[in-house]
């Protein structure tokens, strides 16, 4: 086993430092989705998936686990590179399918610590399989991705649509650009539905995202010194009919003035403003084909589940 380390700690630290400083003093205010994503977030995170009203995880893993063989036969993947594997848990079903062909596994992550016992559990799991950890931002270490044999890059889990239309682009086109012509991308993302569907999905009712939600503000406290009180914030969930998108926000209860001292800022909320914290947009199959071509890829197959709610692409790099 191997495991590449191109964003330490401190590094990580910096990026966020920076994101949270640009997004607070911003208007309208906004935070980066990442600083959503720390221990106790991601726990909430995993809770969030296995809600009724949470239909976009099982959905991808019902059309991975029913498409598996095509998505092998499709490919003939010799090198799978998963982009923000976290702990590569359901993507156990394409190394599966992908066995007759597959010679190394590369699962990135920006996080080392959830990475490295990740990369030890599949070491031990698929012996015959080579598995290369690689620690990075996929957004800005696309290049230090392993090259080499006849390669898959899967970005699954609709975090495509974590990015706005311009960021996706560049992203895309960035990915054709370290692929050779023939290679593949698998990529899963979540499709436009109806709002009474899409809004509960990330508005439960156990208040579950609520609470993922308010604690990005206990991350700006634990690594900024803010004083945020996450219990006079309270979640929001809005469907952008014009950008096919929805918005996660946290709206201010209260007029506040909240002090960020490692940021050297202090923040002045109105009563009812909100901040943006996440966008996750939804696709229509012909948008979505549009915008791959344009970055250099060639859509190849679509696997989209009964009700048209979420779509696994195969997109081939163009000659």
């Amino acid at each position: 086993m191997t495991v590449d380390v191109y964003l330490t700690p401190t590094e990580l630290d910096a990026t966020l430092r920076a994101e949270a400083l640009r997004g607070l003093t911003a208007s309208p205010k906004y935070l980066s989705p990442t600083l959503l994503y720390d221990e106790r977030g991601s726990e909430l995170f995993e809770r969030i998936t296995e809600l009724p009203e949470y239909y976009p995880t099982r959905t991808e893993f019902a059309l991975l686990c029913e498409n598996a063989g095509e998505i092998a036969d499709t490919t003939a993947t010799e090198v799978l590179v998963e982009l923000g594997s976290g702990s590569s848990e359901k993507t156990r079903v394409l190394l599966d399918a992908l066995a007759p062909t597959l010679r190394t596994y590369v699962p990135q992550d920006v996080s080392e610590a959830a990475l490295r016992p990740a990369v030890r559990r599949l070491t031990a799991e698929y012996p015959e399989v080579e598995v290369h950890g690689v620690v990075g931002d996929f957004t800005a270490s696309l290049a230090h991705l392993p090259a080499g044999g006849h390669r898959t890059i899967a970005f699954l889990g609709g975090t495509i649509g974590n990015f706005a239309p311009t960021e996706r682009a560049e992203f895309l086109t960035g990915l054709a650009a370290i692929l050779e012509p023939g290679e593949w991308l698998l990529l899963g993302a979540g499709l436009v539905v109806d709002p009474s569907v899409l809004v509960p999905a990330y508005d439960d009712a156990a208040g579950v995202t609520a609470e993922f939600d308010r604690n990005v503000l206990r991350v700006l406290n634990d690594r900024f010194g803010a004083d945020f009180d996450p219990d006079l914030f309270v979640h929001r969930a809005v469907w952008d009919a014009d950008n096919e998108w929805i918005e996660m926000r946290l709206e201010a209860t209260r007029a506040m003035t909240v002090h960020v001292p490692g940021l050297g800022i202090d923040v002045d909320f109105a009563e009812g403003e909100q901040m943006r914290t996440e966008i996750s947009a939804k696709f229509r199959l012909d948008r979505l084909a549009a915008e791959l071509d344009a970055a250099g890829f060639t859509v190849r197959r679509e696997w989209v589940d009964a009700d048209a709610r979420f779509v696994v692409i195969a997109a081939c790099r163009r000659r």
